[in-house]
């Protein structure tokens, strides 16, 4: 370990024990059972937005709304009155994690291992969180954990909520142009910080292998963990489908194929953008899926299917799930009333993933023994001034406007704009990154073959253990009381 390493590490250290932090371990974030008495004790008392170092323990699917404490994994089942397929899609819910959105996991799985090796000192570093949205608002709140300095880069469409949180949580903010589909302006946004702020820490979701080992040590046990409690002798685990986003949900997929023989994966993009689909471009409206690029961190060997959802379709789909209108339509047809109070829970890329998810079990003739699983990512909560700014530009939502949404978006869902995966086609995908990060982003044409090796990846998800023994001894050195002790949790704030 150089000199600078060290001494980065020791000021991590030193500001752990100044804020009374302990890092979690990703088995804790996995299994909450495993996490200190003392801490748990404390949660329920403990606002779930509030930046305390506590908080960290619950970037997991875990986080029981109820009680503060801790239960079985945030799921929704969305049944086939609504789905209009015979199979089970259960998504699990990311409006239970600090800041609405499970985007704060990944932040945390790229920052704290450069932390505990003493690649990050937040006593000097600025940490830059190049995002579509979520992931650097992930960023700024696991940064304000820590009290170190944050940037948050996005685009200037994206809503207005994400930037009013990012103001209020007192984050530098670089609004780049464009809206979703922008993703290059934020990294040549990143090349001007790395030439003008030696100090910044970029962590880049589209490439950060902790985002990836993140989903898959967290998020895939918690989607096996809800089959589990709701599978029966005859069910079957077909299928796992998230969006493309930064791939970083992917990843649960590829723990699903090796937990569960037969499992596909489905990547789902904007159809206003099909880059996987079509080596397509352009601009969409389903925020937190950035595009027009492959990202570094998507282990395309592994995907079996790629779809395209029209952006139309979750726009209007989001209006029959919170809109009055759209939830009277919604009990009529027999959809449970618990059922449409909780349709809320899903933002707008979480029922693109919901569409993407029918297109999977439709195409796959799946029946009632079929679990096809997916990721509801943040809820409504996070775009109220789009329903304002649908009904400013279309109008009151009617009756007569739901029932068509239902049938044509909903019901009518088809398998168009959907391809199921050959060799040579998962070949040519992965082969679209080299436009990006070769070209564009200073990766190598030997990194890039590197990618395509199944080792490449066996062997990335072999590093968790270390991990955890890395935070583990951290914890130990910043104050001699290791997570499993809970002293050091018992003196936080």
């Amino acid at each position: 370990m150089s000199d600078e390493t060290k001494n980065a590490r020791d000021h991590a250290m030193e500001r752990c024990r100044e804020r009374r932090i302990t890092i979690p371990t990703i088995a804790q974030l996995r299994n909450p059972s495993a996490i200190p008495t003392a801490i748990q004790t404390r949660m329920p008392a403990l606002d779930m937005q509030d930046p305390n170092p506590l908080n960290l323990f619950r970037i997991g699917w875990h986080n029981d709304p109820t009680t503060g404490g801790f239960g079985p994994v945030n799921a929704l089942e969305i049944p086939s009155e609504l789905s209009g397929v015979p199979a089970r899609i259960v998504g699990l819910v990311g409006r239970y994690f600090p800041t609405g959105a499970h985007k704060v996991g990944a932040a945390f799985g790229c920052l704290v291992p450069r932390l505990v090796s003493g690649q990050f000192d937040p006593t000097r570093h600025k940490a830059v969180w190049p995002s579509t949205g979520n992931y650097c608002r992930g960023g700024v709140f696991d940064s304000a954990l820590l009290g170190c300095k944050s940037l948050a880069i996005l685009p200037e469409g994206m809503s207005r909520e994400r930037f009013d949180w990012l103001r209020s949580m007192g984050a530098e903010i670089i609004a780049t142009p464009g809206s979703e589909s922008n993703v290059k302006e934020i990294f040549d946004a990143c090349w001007e910080i790395r030439k003008t702020q030696p100090d910044a820490v970029i962590f880049n979701q589209f490439e950060e292998f902790g985002n990836y080992l993140w989903h898959f040590g967290v998020t895939g046990p918690a989607a096996e963990e809800a089959f589990r409690a709701l599978a029966g002798p005859r069910s079957r685990l077909a299928a796992w489908v998230g969006a493309t986003g930064s791939a970083g949900t992917l990843a649960a997929g590829d723990y699903l194929k090796g937990a569960s023989s037969g499992c596909t994966i489905t990547a789902a993009e904007a159809l206003q953008c099909p880059t996987l689909l079509a080596c397509g471009f352009g601009a969409h409206r389903i925020e937190g899926i950035g595009d027009k690029h492959v990202p570094w961190i998507h282990n395309v060997r592994a995907t079996d299917l790629v779809t395209a959802i029209d952006d139309e379709a979750t726009m209007r789909l989001f209006r029959v799930f919170n809109e009055p209108a759209g939830r009277e339509a919604l009990l009529r047809r027999g959809v449970p009333y618990d059922l449409v109070g909780r349709l809320p829970l899903l933002g707008i890329s979480s029922i693109c993933n919901l569409l993407a998810a029918i297109k999977t079990a439709r195409h796959f003739e799946l029946d009632a023994a079929d679990f096809v699983l997916t990721c509801f990512t943040d809820s409504a909560a996070l775009y109220q001034t789009r329903l304002a700014e649908l009904t400013a530009e279309r109008g009151e939502y009617t009756d007569r406007q739901a029932e068509a949404d239902i049938e044509r978006f909903l019901l009518g869902a088809t398998t168009d704009h959907l391809r199921e995966l050959t060799y040579p086609d998962r070949k040519a995908i992965h082969n679209l990154k080299y436009f990006t990060w070769v070209e564009q982003q200073g990766r190598t044409v030997d990194e890039l073959g590197a990618l395509w090796s199944t080792a490449f990846w066996t062997d990335l998800q072999g590093q968790l253990p270390s991990w955890d023994e890395a935070i583990e001894a951290f914890n130990e050195e910043a104050g001699g009381r290791g997570p499993g002790s809970g002293v050091q949790a018992e003196a936080g704030p």
